[in-house]
């Protein structure tokens, strides 16, 4: 199979797991580009970091239509970021292979564990058939809660800000399973607002770290990054379409499920 087909389909897979999932899907991002596609562990972070700001571009544009971002709260949020995605895009391109790919599948296994969660209903809200936190579908009808006055504490709020910065800059990923329950914990956005703030938040993250990597784009391969960007973000509109037809909860565990798997392949892979 060519380098060209292999990364339209896999970029294909990423894309419908971002549209219909709304986060985890850029965790497959990298394995993809290392294992079938032939990149270096600190390469595919960095063409990792470009396809996920792309496709979160994209995706933030549709939201933003819908009114589900809150842009004073997301810049907020993602200032406390900025800084350690930066300095963690420094770090990425001193840190071991094997140590940058054990990191990351840690944090993929991350992901799966949050997917594979139960759903916790939202105080008035639905008690069964809600999304799971931090990974609803985007497709799917969610049921946000009454807005809660929950005060907002400025150190913690920091603090989770600052946390995904840093696991953007290093592992390349979007941290969308980490970002939305941290939005919709510590600042109390609705579910739905959540998520598409989530891409605002990411989308600084990202270009903050890859405005520290340009020491590592020479090992990047545009013919193989442009097809897979291209697909990544097609399939993310079709994956906010299947996820309007298949149950969110079935999408999210079978995902969660081959996440798993690629994660013990690759911590198996950089220990053996």
């Amino acid at each position: 199979m060519s380098v060209l087909i292999l990364a339209l389909v896999a970029g294909a897979v990423v894309g419908l797991a971002l549209g219909g999932l709304g986060g985890g899907g850029s965790v497959l991002a990298v394995p993809a580009l290392i294992y079938l596609l032939g990149f270096t562990p600190v390469a595919a972070t960095t063409a990792s970091l470009i396809i996920v700001t792309l496709t979160s571009i994209s995706s933030l544009a549709a939201h933003a239509r819908d009114g589900n971002v809150r842009w004073r709260s997301g810049l907020l949020f993602a200032a406390a970021g900025i800084g350690p995605a930066m300095l963690g895009g420094l770090a990425a391109g001193r840190i071991p292979a094997t140590a940058l790919t054990i990191a990351f599948s840690v944090t993929a296994a991350l992901a799966a564990w949050r997917m594979l969660r139960p759903s916790r209903p939202a105080q008035g809200g639905p008690a069964q058939g809600g999304p799971v936190q931090g990974s609803p579908a985007q497709g799917e009808a969610v049921h946000d809660s009454p807005a809660e006055d929950r005060p907002v504490r400025p150190p913690r709020a920091a603090g989770s800000g600052a946390g995904l910065g840093a696991v953007t800059g290093v592992l390349g990923v979007g941290g969308g399973f980490l970002a939305v329950p941290a939005l919709v914990g510590v600042l109390g956005l609705r579910m739905k607002t959540a998520v598409g703030t989530s891409l605002l938040v990411i989308v600084i993250n990202s270009l903050a770290a890859l405005a520290t990597r340009t020491g590592t784009a020479d090992g990047l391969d545009w013919a193989v990054i442009a097809p897979f960007t291209a697909a990544a973000i097609l399939g993310a509109w079709d994956g906010k379409r299947l996820a309007a037809k298949i149950s969110g909860n079935r999408l999210r565990q079978v995902f969660a499920y081959v996440l798993l798997a690629v994660a013990a392949f690759m911590l198996l892979d950089s220990l053996i």
